[in-house]
């Protein structure tokens, strides 16, 4: 199978390709990314023999319908995700999560390639702390930010293409993913790396909001069997059942690297910052067998934690530039 992976470069997306290569030897894989500044290509250094990669921008039709027409399968990752970084600008979240994934379809569509869509459940907005309910596949799409505006109106684009042109399509909206190769700008990787640096870490509002949090290979097996064995033009929701609070999940990472539990300080709150999230998987887990492999969340974080202890040549470039952005933004209160 050739495959095209969109953002293969970024954090899930360069996840999704390595995995691939070691369980699927047989896949050809193309990966096409614009290297933005959350793009890492040296996580693809120890496969660049095994794959193509092209730097390119999603929403450049011509280049796309090149990609397009030599693959049998498209697994759109590329994305602007950075909910902080859309409330600062969100033109290139337009440009890349609007018009790139219209690119993509026109392209998908013109050579008949089956395609998959990667979204977020931020689509649906979030929940009460107190409320027993958790996002399904008929939840109602109610963004909150600007990142998650663009991804409900790419998945509306996707749904659009397969029922007025009749693309082969799937999509999927993920719960928090977490792991190794994620961007230090990122709440667990920024925390891990403000320890391992020797700086306090931060909590937006009373760190009381809630994440349904999900391993990344968890996240990219689901994918494949939504591939696989999922029905053309269904939408399908993953999640781990890994609901935590920001300030648990901090308080983690301070105890897991020695620290003492309560060395954080608290900032102003963020604007329109969503107060929980959580995923019903179940119809991922009935129809198509899928079931996650790291279901104790602390193990996981710790392996994560290990990863970054262990790769500081990998992040140390870019969290200076990081926390100095932050710093211009964030008040420590109290």
């Amino acid at each position: 199978m050739r495959v095209l992976v969109t953002g293969g470069a970024g954090f899930i997306g360069a996840n999704f390709v390595l995995r691939t290569l070691a369980r699927r030897p047989d896949a050809e894989i193309t990966v096409v990314d614009k290297l933005t500044y959350a793009a890492n290509p040296a996580t693809l250094t120890p496969v660049l023999d095994a794959i193509t990669f092209v730097k390119g921008d999603i929403a450049d039709s011509s280049l796309i319908d090149e990609l397009v027409g030599d693959t049998d399968l498209v697994v759109h990752f590329a994305a602007e995700s950075h909910n902080d970084n859309s409330l600062s600008d969100p033109s290139s979240f337009i440009h890349t999560n609007l018009i790139g994934t219209y690119s993509l379809l026109e392209a998908v569509r013109r050579h008949d390639v089956r395609y998959h869509h990667i979204s977020t459940d931020e689509v649906y907005g979030d929940l009460d702390l107190d409320d027993p309910a958790r996002f399904t596949e008929a939840t109602a799409y109610n963004p909150s930010s600007p990142y998650s505006s663009t991804k409900a109106g790419s998945d509306l684009l996707v749904r659009a293409w397969v029922r007025s042109f009749g693309v082969q399509a799937t999509i999927s909206n993920c719960s928090n993913n977490y792991g190794p190769y994620q961007h230090v700008e990122k709440f667990i990787p920024r925390q891990i790396t403000n320890v391992l640096s020797g700086v306090r870490p931060r909590l937006y509002g009373d760190g009381r909001n809630v994440r349904d949090w999900i391993h990344v290979d968890d996240h990219n097996d689901a994918v494949w069997a939504i591939i696989d064995r999922g029905q053309i033009g269904e939408t399908y929701l993953i999640g781990a059942d890994g609901e935590v609070d920001n300030r648990t999940v901090v308080e983690s990472i301070l105890e897991l690297l020695g620290q003492p539990a309560d060395a954080f300080d608290f900032v102003t709150d963020r604007p329109g910052h969503d107060r929980r999230y959580a995923i019903d998987s179940t119809r991922l887990r009935t129809e198509l067998g899928w079931q996650p492999q790291y279901l104790d969340f602390r193990s996981g974080l710790s392996a994560t934690i290990d990863w970054y202890r262990e790769h500081t040549d990998w992040w140390q470039a870019a969290k200076d530039g990081v926390e100095q952005k932050y710093a211009s933004t964030e008040q420590v209160v109290g």
